[in-house]
């Protein structure tokens, strides 16, 4: 006999769902294998579950959209910052400015290498210790570092901070969905489960292929057994043999 098998996926789900409103629209409701009260709470579920998916295919199409912009704005910010510490160190390798500079920066004085600026975390932190330090430097008369400017790599890096907050914004919007998702499938499977065994039980006395062809009408969807599949094959090629 052959088993059922619940859907796995939104859109299988969504299809069962409809399949099941859509049978029970066609008939008066002393006719339905399933009850009113399921009914109802098919056709006030329905809609809340479609337009949430809908929101979160968005919701998320946005998000991989502006990540491309997101991580071009912190390329930007990475290579000014990079090249801002890589002049100040060039500046003390020529005599210009004392090595004592780079703690200005938090830098050692005695390393002229350029700190990982490779994450998200990182690039904020340094970020800010550069421009505040070099800001700090020119108050207490240092001459200022060009080519890039302070100025010039702040706006580099507020133009980051900025992309950065919307980035989390939208990924914060994309995870509420996908919850809120989760939590819709978890629904849609009890109200199809419920609509399925009402629907057995109502044709539970007729033979198994007919109730089998009334149950797939309401959406119910069967499985054969490998083994079953194997008899069935078999019984067809003997059926030719002896027609």
């Amino acid at each position: 006999m052959p088993y059922r098998r619940l859907p796995n996926t939104d859109t299988a789900r969504i299809r069962a769902l409809k399949t099941a409103l859509d049978k029970g629209k066609e008939l008066p409701p002393n006719k339905m294998a399933y009850s009113a009260k399921t009914i109802v709470r098919l056709q006030k579920f329905l809609p809340i579950f479609e337009h949430n998916i809908q929101l979160q295919k968005q919701s998320l199409a946005s998000q991989n959209k502006k990540s491309k912009d997101y991580n071009e704005v912190a390329k930007k910010a990475r290579i000014y910052l990079t090249h801002f510490i890589r002049v100040m160190n060039m500046a003390i390798f020529r005599g210009d400015l004392p090595s004592e500079t780079r703690a200005y920066y938090g830098l050692a004085t005695n390393e002229s290498t350029v700190p990982s600026l490779n994450t998200e975390n990182e690039l904020i932190s340094w970020g800010r210790r550069i421009i505040e330090g070099e800001e700090f430097r020119i108050r207490k008369g240092g001459s200022p570092i060009t080519n890039p400017t302070i100025a010039v790599v702040k706006v580099r890096f507020e133009n980051f901070i900025e992309a950065c907050d919307y980035h989390k914004t939208l990924a914060k919007k994309t995870q509420d969905f996908t919850e809120r998702t989760g939590d819709l499938r978890r629904e849609a499977d009890s109200i199809i489960l419920d609509i399925w065994n009402e629907v057995e039980t109502a044709y539970g006395s007729l033979p198994e292929d007919v109730k089998k062809k009334e149950c797939e009408d309401y959406g119910l969807v069967y499985f054969y057994r490998k083994s079953e599949l194997d008899r069935t094959g078999a019984a067809a090629a003997e059926s030719t043999i002896w027609s």
